[in-house]
């Protein structure tokens, strides 16, 4: 090969890698999210967003019902979820996860709770266990109340009345969003009735009603749970930097809970909660940045934290 051909050669590599890197860049810089329209979902993708924008990405986030959001994973439309509840969502985590159609980047919380709850006069009337509930099925007019239809939560309970497991066979489930459940809640709760209702942890509702949850439904929601962060297949090779600031995320039930109760309580976005959490707690950011950089290069701590003015974590709660 001649010199002339050699830097020919030279030049198109130079322009393929190129190409690729712009290619990279343009897939990578907007980063996006799912949201089944849960407050602890929420909570999380708005901690999350606040650390990628401060990077220099973009992050558009979705809401979408569970089952669309892993066929979202699945088609590469979503980037992430951070809502992977286990063992609840063990059916879409077989299908998705176990098949290798989906990948699970990090486990982002422990001591998770789902179950059936009642509120906590209804438990010391004696109903402490889901066999307990057709004792009283008058009193709690045969319903049981979920979440959005198709949730996992509401499959096992749908599962459950038709398999006539604790006598539940002429139950009905009441299907609705998360506040239109909690509304429902509240109001049997000021009338002193009887209701049973898919509680969670963490959520506000642990801090806001005196609840407590039920024995017995161990086979269908398991006990304490974990929830994982969950990336379509390939993105954390094309976009490294953004994947690896997501898997360093991890969270805990008093983050969560306090982020969920402000944005509740004071009535302000989750992306606000989620600000005054983070300013309030600036040490959390050496262990979720670890190993970030800007997207435009440079340290991801430092390019987050110099806003300010000053240098280390001291400088975050202007920075923000």
């Amino acid at each position: 090969m001649n010199a002339g051909s050699t830097l020919l050669l030279t030049l198109a590599l130079g322009l393929g890698a190129t190409a690729a890197q712009a290619d990279e860049a343009a897939q990578c810089a907007t980063v996006k999210l799912a949201d089944p329209g849960w407050s602890d979902i929420a909570s999380t993708n708005a901690i999350a967003r606040l650390l990628l924008e401060n990077l220099g990405y973009q992050v558009k986030i979705d809401s979408l019902a569970v089952p669309i959001i892993y066929g979202g994973l699945k088609d590469g439309k979503v980037d992430a979820f951070l809502g992977n509840w286990m063992p609840a969502q063990q059916g879409f985590y077989d299908k998705f996860v176990a098949s290798g159609q989906v990948q699970q980047l990090s486990r982002n919380l422990d001591g998770t709770e789902f179950t059936l709850a009642v509120p906590e006069y209804v438990w010391q009337a004696g109903v402490k266990d889901f066999a307990d509930l057709h004792k009283h099925a008058d009193r709690f007019g045969q319903k049981l109340y979920g979440i959005s239809a198709g949730s996992p939560a509401n499959l096992s309970l749908k599962e459950i009345i038709d398999n006539d497991d604790f006598a539940l066979g002429k139950w009905k489930l009441v299907e609705s969003s998360e506040q239109a459940m909690l509304t429902q809640v509240d109001r049997a709760v000021k009338g002193k009735k009887f209701i049973a209702f898919l509680g969670w942890t963490p959520h506000p509702m642990n801090v806001q009603l005196k609840m407590r949850y039920l024995t017995g439904g161990e086979k269908w929601f398991g006990g304490k749970g974990q929830v994982h962060t969950l990336v379509r297949n390939g993105y954390a090779e094309q976009c490294p930097n953004p994947a690896k600031l997501l898997g360093n995320l991890s969270f805990t039930l008093d983050m969560e809970n306090a982020i969920m109760a402000e944005a509740v309580e004071q009535k302000v976005s989750f992306d606000v909660a989620a600000k005054h959490w983070v300013k309030a707690h600036p040490e959390v950011l050496d262990a979720w940045l670890a190993g970030v950089t800007r997207k435009a290069g440079g340290d991801g701590l430092a390019g987050v934290t110099r806003k300010a003015g000053g240098d280390g974590l001291s400088a975050v709660k202007s920075a923000l």
